[in-house]
């Protein structure tokens, strides 16, 4: 399906911003949506945009790190019918390309000198119909204000405005939390989609030999490279290369050239650049976001200068968490010379090379995937759930002094895959326990370390295969009434054992059958096979079938499995959570059953994960979080007993 897709972006200092809206504008248009950027900033040379269209605004700059003034290509401080030039092209735009997405890059979490202009645009937005998904784009460090107010303003736009957050990063490099509060109203919104690499060529192996020097696309690196051509006469024993960026006035450019040794080259910045630093034996840089990317995938050792003029933190704690991992080291800005600079040389020269990271920079085309998952066919999914049915539903339920608890199962887990992390990390970030269905015959060692690393997550028996033995044009089962009581016991036993084999303490003798069903006759086995539990998907009966066993059942799955096969109408997902409260309420159910929520991690497009998350947060609002299995069981004190034996 070909979306319209708007990128709005203005960039204030250097041109990163810009730099990364354009990347994910070349990825929509090759993706074959009808790709539009916005560009309010100075104007720049960008690389070929494969179609996408470029609209440049009355550009705006500012001097140095006061963001609070604007200048106009001149410098001189913008009026208001600059402002309202701006304002009335952007809209027009908006008018006239009526996106499917519209994209706001940093904004609202900064840009606030140009409020007026993105608030006009949103609100422009909403008016059509039918309206956009909208979307911010920002990259994995923000500086946060110091103002809880502006922060306050800042989450409210968030939920009034926006469908997701897509966050150019890596949580497990470089949470968002570590620069900025992330509360539970808006973590639903967040979507990690890796680092933007702007460039998609390959790096190709080179012998690596000299220095390399670069700079940001603004003046602010001056200092370092002047620094860095006087280090140059101290470490005369590698030849250098230092790139100035496009910022740099053409006599400051100039006297670098003049001052610069024989054995230095100073020129512009390049487009290979990428070649010059794999061939390296050493980078000097700020620690901009597009300079990490490179870093991380040429594999030099890097000397970091991170610029901190004016109370800027993004590039210092990024610089600080590349040196925990061995990747570089730090000189700080207020302590650059020549000196300085060039005895870090010296020592990072004498260091091994550093190591291989695992960070993901397919961040554009995450992006373009998230963002199309979210623009559902039919009718759109508002950003907004009417949560009111449950909630009257729970406020019943508590004046009645009826304390429910919820319980989260999510089946066919194996190993440790890109969708189960992102499942325990969002359980982990709401405190939510969950129960792991597993299938034994298939279980790879990855799943237990996975597990190994998650106190609130415990494993469960799903069947042996998953395999459906029942006949042709009946439901799908594996454990079903059409197959021999001592085969099924059998092979349950058998599965308990491999599961448990596999995973250790953090398995739970919980029974789970594939499809939810089993045979009435299998059920009273269980607990001669060492069974404890058993789950399935309706209210339950009896709290214990039989004699020392459990059942703790799922009453909710988002997933529409008859029709789309993805997200079924958020109206009868929370429909059907209020049926559950109500049942018990009525005693038409039994109370002490925690109401379970059943999910399938390996087939969740991103509007099923957007309902999950939305669900989450809503109950940890009220503060309801899902149960751990082991205390639904019953089984806590049995755990703790058997981990002391061990």
């Amino acid at each position: 399906m070909s979306l319209r897709v708007l990128i709005a972006v203005t960039h204030l200092l250097g041109a990163g911003h810009l730099t990364r809206a354009a990347a994910l504008a070349r990825g929509f248009a090759r993706a074959g949506h009808a790709t539009t950027l916005v560009s309010g900033g100075t104007p720049a040379r960008l690389n070929d945009l494969d179609g996408a269209r470029v609209v440049q605004l009355p550009p705006v700059r500012t001097a140095g790190t006061d963001f609070r003034t604007l200048l106009d290509e001149n410098l001189a401080p913008v009026d208001d019918a600059y402002l309202a030039r701006r304002r009335d092209l952007l809209l027009d735009t908006l008018r006239s390309t009526r996106p499917d997405i519209l994209i706001t890059e940093l904004f609202p979490f900064g840009r606030r000198v140009l409020a007026a202009e993105f608030d006009a645009l949103l609100e422009a937005a909403r008016g059509l119909s039918p309206h956009p998904l909208v979307l911010c784009s920002i990259r994995d460090i923000l500086v946060a204000s110091s103002k809880p107010e502006r922060i306050e303003e800042t989450h409210a736009r968030l939920l009034r405005d926006y469908d997701a957050v897509l966050v150019h990063g890596d949580p497990g490099f470089l949470p968002l939390e570590a620069s900025w509060p992330v509360n539970e109203r808006i973590a639903p919104l967040i979507r990690y989609t890796g680092y933007v690499d702007e460039s998609e060529e390959s790096v190709p192996a080179a012998e690596r030999r000299g220095i390399v020097v670069s700079g940001g696309s603004s003046a602010a690196s001056l200092p370092l490279y002047r620094a860095a051509i006087e280090a140059s006469r101290i470490v005369i024993d590698r030849p250098w290369h230092v790139l100035v960026g496009r910022g740099v006035a053409e006599a400051e450019f100039a006297t670098l050239q003049a001052t610069a040794p024989s054995h230095v080259i100073v020129e512009r910045a390049r487009p290979d650049f990428r070649h010059l630093l794999a061939g390296a034996e050493l980078s000097v840089s700020q620690a901009g976001y597009n300079t990490a990317v490179d870093l991380l995938r040429c594999g030099a050792r890097a000397i970091l200068v991170p610029f901190e003029a004016g109370q800027e933190t993004e590039q210092r704690l990024r610089a600080e968490r590349l040196k925990a991992r061995g990747f570089a080291e730090i000189v700080p800005e207020d302590e650059l010379s020549p000196e300085r600079l060039a005895e870090a040389i010296r020592q990072r020269l004498g260091q091994p090379p550093p190591p291989s990271l695992s960070i993901p920079t397919d961040g554009v085309r995450q992006s373009v995937a998230l963002a199309a998952g979210l623009v559902r066919p039919g009718p759109a999914l508002h950003r907004s759930i009417d949560w009111r049915p449950l909630d009257e539903a729970l406020e019943r339920a508590g004046d009645r002094g009826f304390s429910l608890g919820f319980w989260w199962r999510d089946d066919d887990a194996a190993a440790e895959t890109p969708q189960l992390d992102r499942l325990l990390r969002l359980a982990r970030r709401y405190e939510a326990g969950i129960g792991l269905a597993a299938i034994p015959a298939t279980i790879r060692p990855s799943l237990a370390a996975r597990l190994a690393e998650e106190e609130g997550a415990f494993a469960l028996v799903h069947g042996w295969s998953h395999a459906n033995h029942a006949p042709e044009g009946e439901k799908k089962a594996e454990f079903g009434s059409h197959r021999d009581v001592a085969i099924m016991a059998a092979e349950a036993e058998r599965s308990l054992q491999a599961a448990r084999a596999s995973l250790g303490a953090r398995l739970l003798p919980v029974f789970v059958p594939p499809w939810n069903r089993i045979a009435k006759e299998l059920v009273p086995v269980l607990p001669r096979l060492g069974f404890a539990g058993l789950s399935t998907f309706t209210d339950r009966t009896r709290a214990r079938p039989a004699e020392g066993l459990v059942q703790v059942n799922t009453h909710v799955d988002p997933i529409d499995w008859h029709g789309t096969r993805s997200l079924a109408e958020p109206e009868r997902i929370v429909a059907s959570l209020a049926r559950a409260v109500e049942r018990r309420i009525a005693a038409t159910a039994d109370r002490d059953e925690p109401i379970g929520f059943l999910t399938h991690h390996l087939v969740h497009d991103e509007v099923i994960w957007w309902l999950c998350e939305k669900l989450i947060a809503h109950l940890a609002a009220r503060n309801i979080r899902f149960l751990p299995p082991d205390a639904c069981f019953g089984m806590e004190t049995r755990l703790q007993l058997r981990s002391n034996e061990i």
